[in-house]
């Protein structure tokens, strides 16, 4: 989870401190299949998912004569929310949530445009209906935007197929761990690294990259021992291997994530949380997610406000 994601403010800290290198540092974003662009389409058959008729009548009128659900989402983080190869078409689970929605709702068609992300809420109600764009629950969003629960995300490690640096997670001290720059899991094994140092162990070697895909070529090479992220992302990095990565161990340090709502919307959270539960009763959620490798992310139960964390 990004920081600005899974925090309202949190500054991110210098990569310079014990126990890092930068091997990005002359990177950019290339035209390969990375994280950011281009990886795979989703299979889910939205033919199957009919409207609700009870919930379609739970929509507010002004979404119903558009006939459009607006998803306001930042398109920068695979697999929840991505640009397709041509950079021109919105991918990923939550792009797919919104239209699965849409259809249950009875809407011709949902719409997912990119936004930067401290924008979208701000926009709720005005420019956009819906912001399904991984935003963690968190007191403070709770106080500017109704929050529909649909996916908790994790942190969890991944090493190439049949672990053969016997990474052990819950003993990575003296191991070498790639990371993506600017996520909450970077900041967490820089803790973990000082932890093992303090305790009289080897510090973690952590190899921090902007590109998640640099990452997993490194650890299928054989360059490192176990890559570290978003439990989601782990999945779909694990997914896209084709069997050259595993994830190792359990995820843990996990928080739900909210479909966000303009507050003085309370007729569109109604009619969203409905939707949302129906996708979830009936397993389309589920199915969705697994298109990605994060079936194991979809919640059973849409709540709306639960405490953040």
């Amino acid at each position: 989870m990004r920081f600005s994601r899974f925090l309202p403010v949190v500054a991110v800290a210098a990569l310079a401190s014990a126990g890092c290198s930068d091997p990005d540092s002359g990177s950019t974003d290339g035209d390969t299949d990375t994280s950011q662009s281009g990886a795979a389409s989703s299979g889910f058959d939205f033919s199957q998912i009919q409207t609700v008729p009870d919930i379609a009548a739970m929509v507010p009128e002004e979404v119903r004569e558009r006939n459009v659900l607006r998803n306001g989402a930042s398109v920068d983080y695979a697999p929840a929310e991505f640009w397709s190869s041509d950079g021109k078409t919105t991918k990923g689970y939550d792009v797919d949530i919104n239209n699965a929605i849409a259809k249950v709702m009875g809407l011709d068609e949902g719409t997912t445009s990119h936004a930067e992300f401290p924008t979208i809420i701000p926009a709720l109600g005005t420019k956009y209906d819906l912001g399904i764009s991984s935003f963690t629950i968190t007191p403070d969003r709770l106080d500017q935007a109704n929050m529909i629960s649909y996916v908790e995300v994790g942190s969890a490690y991944a090493v190439k197929e049949g672990n053969p640096k016997h990474f052990n997670p819950d003993d990575p001290c003296g191991t070498t761990i790639g990371v993506q720059n600017g996520t909450f899991q970077f900041d967490y094994i820089r803790q973990i690294s000082q932890e093992c140092v303090e305790d009289g162990n080897p510090e973690i070697k952590i190899m921090p990259h902007d590109l998640q895909t640099d990452i997993a070529t490194k650890v299928i090479g054989g360059l490192y021992d176990a890559m570290f992220g978003d439990s989601t992302v782990i999945g779909y990095d694990v997914t896209k291997s084709h069997g050259q990565l595993e994830q190792v161990g359990a995820t843990f340090e996990s928080s739900p994530q909210g479909i966000a709502i303009a507050k003085s919307d309370e007729q569109l959270t109604a009619a969203t949380q409905a939707a949302v539960q129906y996708l979830m009763d009936e397993g389309y959620l589920a199915q969705i997610m697994a298109q990605y490798g994060s079936e194991n992310a979809a919640l059973s139960k849409a709540q709306i406000n639960p405490k953040g964390k």
